[in-house]
């Protein structure tokens, strides 16, 4: 349990380094990773459910080259295509907004180095560093984040298009 304790305190100073700007930081990534389990739950779990269910219905169609039986295959197409992209949009986002946070706590830690500056005089590094650290670890924690979801962003994205595809294929005319 001591590690646990550690890794906490540890956390603790890290957010006091950095500044306020990482706890925006930090409830963004925990949004967005959630969101990003969230997809990954539904693309690998519940999407190939829904997909055996379009199979059985369209297969239980008695009429599948009509313009009327067109139309319902692309209402199938369509509604598998919306539940697979919900909220990679709003992944995306959050990806965008993790450095235009790093860059908020970048310019609020300037803000801080010319706090000192103006009262100290810029001969006083010691009392400039706790600014350039507010200025620095945004940032990078900003950046990291990003970067951590960029890939599976991507992923999502990239997966709801080939899922899509592959019902297309598979709902053929009979």
């Amino acid at each position: 349990m001591i590690w646990f304790y550690d890794a906490v305190a540890s956390i603790r100073d890290f957010m006091d380094l950095g500044g306020d700007v990482l706890y925006a930081i930090a409830l963004t990534l925990i949004l967005m990773w959630t969101f990003i389990l969230e997809r990954l739950w539904f693309v690998y779990r519940v999407h190939p459910k829904h997909v055996r269910e379009i199979y059985r219905d369209w297969e239980q169609r008695a009429d599948t080259t009509s313009w009327y039986a067109k139309r319902v295959r692309e209402e199938l197409i369509s509604r598998a295509n919306i539940a697979l992209k919900r909220n990679v949009g709003v992944i995306k986002a959050l990806i965008a907004i993790c450095p235009l946070l790093g860059l908020l706590g970048t310019v609020t830690g300037m803000v801080s180095v010319f706090d000192v500056m103006t009262f100290s005089g810029s001969g006083n590094a010691r009392a400039m560093a706790a600014g350039v650290s507010k200025a620095t670890v945004p940032t990078m924690a900003g950046m990291v984040a990003a970067l951590s979801g960029v890939y599976f962003g991507t992923f999502l994205e990239h997966k709801a298009a080939t899922a899509t595809e592959e019902l297309e294929d598979h709902l053929q005319h009979h």
